[in-house]
C-alpha cells in the first residue's frame, strides 16, 4: 500500500518536471524576439540499450531494449533530462525490465564535436520477473554519464552508460538481500524539432 501510494507520488512529480518543462519553453517562444535564438532548446530522441539485468543475481544475464529521451537545455551547461526505457529482450525467462526517469544533466564544454555530460535521474524502474512470478515497481535512482556528437545543429548522435540503483528492491526468505542494479550502455540519435 506505501509503496502505491509512493509511485503515485512519483508519478505526479514526473509528469509535473515535464509539463513545466514544455510550459517554459512555450513561455519563452512568446516572448523571445524573432532574430534572437537563446540556448534553450528541446531535443528529442530515440535509443538502444544493452543491460546487465541485475537479476537473477549474478547471473550475468543482459537485457536489450529501445527507449525514447528528450532534453530541455535550459542555459549552455544545465539540462532537464527524461528517458523511458523498455528492455523487452533477451531476459531470463520472460524477464523484462522497465524505467521512466526525471532529473537534472550538467554539459561539459565542448571539444570539437563532442559535449560530454553527467546526470542524475529519478524515477521508477518496473520488472516482470522470470517465470511470470510477478510484476514490482520500485523507486530508481539513475546516474549515468556520456556524450553527445553534434552531426549539424539538429541532429546529434548519442551514447552514455547508466546506473541504476532500484531502492527497496527484492529480499527473498533465507536468501541474501540484493538490490536490483541494472546498468549498461545506451546510444542513439537525437534531433531538434524546433528552430
Amino acid at each position: 500500500m506505501q509503496m502505491g501510494n509512493l509511485l503515485r507520488g512519483i508519478n505526479k512529480c514526473i509528469v509535473v518536471a515535464i509539463m513545466a518543462a514544455l510550459g517554459a519553453v512555450m513561455m519563452h517562444a512568446q516572448v523571445a524576439p524573432s532574430a534572437y535564438r537563446g540556448s534553450d532548446t528541446v531535443w528529442v530522441g530515440v535509443d538502444a540499450a544493452y543491460v546487465n539485468a541485475s537479476y537473477p543475481y549474478q547471473s550475468g544475464q543482459h537485457l536489450e531494449g529501445l527507449g525514447v529521451f528528450a532534453d530541455f537545455n535550459m542555459n549552455v551547461h544545465f539540462t532537464i533530462a527524461a528517458s523511458a526505457h523498455f528492455l523487452n529482450f533477451g531476459g531470463f525467462e520472460a524477464e523484462t525490465e522497465s524505467s521512466y526517469l526525471v532529473g537534472p544533466k550538467f554539459r561539459f564544454r565542448r571539444h570539437g564535436g563532442f559535449q560530454p555530460y553527467a546526470q542524475g535521474l529519478l524515477g521508477v524502474g518496473s520488472i516482470q520477473y522470470p517465470f511470470t512470478i510477478g510484476h514490482a515497481h520500485y523507486f530508481d535512482v539513475a546516474p549515468a554519464a556520456g556524450t553527445t556528437y553534434r552531426l549539424s545543429s539538429r541532429c546529434q548522435l548519442r551514447a552514455e552508460y547508466e546506473y541504476q540503483v532500484w531502492v527497496n528492491s527484492p529480499g527473498y526468505a533465507n536468501e541474501p538481500n540484493h538490490q536490483l542494479r541494472p546498468n549498461g550502455f545506451h546510444a542513439g540519435v537525437a534531433f531538434r524539432p524546433f528552430r
